[in-house]
């Protein structure tokens, strides 16, 4: 599973975090599939379309924009990659990280991340690999594309 530790910026909250490719649609993208397909090529040269093969939409997920009250709608894909496996990171990300699919959906692997708020401290659920910690939405996505593989094995993925 790719993730991408994006890029460390000024008055972004999630800067340095673990993340998917991904970003906003465009009046050019034709669906929010298609977005996901651009954004990934941008950000990380894997071209979907080229090299990849749909698996499945995951469910769509409700957040704010940074620190705007406005909601924000997150529409995970899943694609398998069958392409080179290098990756070329445009400025928004810092580095990209392989994570095996075993290792992810493994107990012993998942943790807690105290994460600080206004309203106090938070223990978020998130899975930590090497010195990457993967929490929040992209964690929930990933909760929820483990779940579609109840054996844990990718390969049933590929069923649905």
């Amino acid at each position: 599973m790719l993730f991408i530790q994006r890029a460390r910026r000024e008055g972004d909250p999630w800067s340095g975090d673990m993340a998917f490719p991904g970003g906003r649609l465009q009046p050019e993208d034709a669906s929010a599939r298609a977005a996901a397909e651009r954004e990934t090529l941008e950000e990380t040269g894997m071209d979907l379309r080229r090299h990849g093969r749909f698996l499945t939409r995951l469910s769509d997920l409700i957040t704010r924009h940074h620190s705007r009250w406005r909601p924000m709608v997150v529409t995970p894909y899943v694609f398998e990659w069958r392409g080179p496996k290098s990756v070329s990171t445009n400025h928004e990300v810092e580095r990209a990280v392989w994570v095996p699919m075993d290792y992810l959906g493994a107990d012993a692997n998942q943790g807690r991340l105290s994460w600080r708020t206004p309203l106090g401290t938070l223990n978020m659920p998130c899975c930590r690999y090497q010195d990457a910690c993967i929490w929040g939405l992209s964690y929930s996505m990933l909760q929820e594309l483990l779940a579609l593989a109840p054996d844990k094995n990718e390969s049933s993925i590929h069923d649905r």
